[in-house]
């Protein structure tokens, strides 16, 4: 038996698993560019980390004025994005690495993300990722992304989980008050160094300040071992 005993774990995907934010950047600069609006920054897509890509688009819409319709900004990011991630999507050593532990030991795995059914599925497959991570949730399919709980909590309804009993790996502050508002345990990996000290963070159980660098499949492994003890 495994010595997490019934613990399952769920992962966001973007920045957490793979490095796909440079991939959402660039969809967002060129869309918002062929709409007229030429001058979008790095900095401004920090803003938009762990939120949802309709409620980006949403927003954009009131940032900036525009005048075409949500669903058809929607459809522009995700066909920039997709056509990105198919070919320039790397997953992180130590994640995968932490993945392939768990998948051999049973644990149950899921994924929750704000991105499209699409992306999530082209993201896996090209990383080959899809072979250990086969329940999938995105933000499309439920009420409310993140910060909201609804993609947390229907992951571990799939999974046959209860949420006390689950785990997020989260790289977002609105992830890990998602996580939190979920009744989940929360290990946060931060993918913007400076937001390390939001307060969502203070909620996690696991906070690696340092982020992906800092990261371990290992450590993270303990750690759940030592949560899985009775106490």
């Amino acid at each position: 038996m495994s010595a997490l005993g019934g613990i399952s774990v769920v992962f966001d995907l973007d920045g957490t698993l793979v490095d796909s934010e440079p991939n959402y950047y660039e969809a967002g600069r060129r869309t918002l560019a062929a709409y007229g609006v030429p001058d979008f920054t790095w900095a401004d897509h920090e803003e938009y980390v762990g939120i949802s890509t309709q409620e980006t688009v949403a927003d954009w819409k009131r940032r900036y004025g525009l005048g075409a319709p949500v669903e058809e900004l929607l459809a522009a990011k995700n066909r920039r994005y997709l056509e990105l991630a198919r070919t320039a999507t790397r997953a992180y050593p130590e994640m995968r690495k932490f993945v392939e532990l768990l998948a051999g030991e049973g644990v149950p795995l899921a994924v929750a993300s704000g991105s499209s059914p699409e992306a999530i599925e082209a993201i896996l497959s090209c990383t080959g990722l899809d072979a250990y991570l086969r329940t999938v949730v995105s933000a499309d399919e439920v009420a409310h992304g993140k910060p909201a709980p609804d993609v947390f909590l229907e992951a571990a309804r799939r999974l046959g989980a209860a949420p006390a009993d689950c785990v997020v790996l989260e790289d977002a502050a609105p992830g890990a008050a998602a996580a939190h508002a979920a009744g989940m345990r929360c290990i946060a990996v931060p993918y913007v160094a400076a937001q390390a000290g939001a307060p969502e963070f203070a909620t996690a159980g696991l906070l690696l300040r340092g982020g992906q660098a800092e990261f371990t499949a290992r450590a993270a492994y303990d750690w759940l071992a030592r949560e899985a003890r009775p106490s």
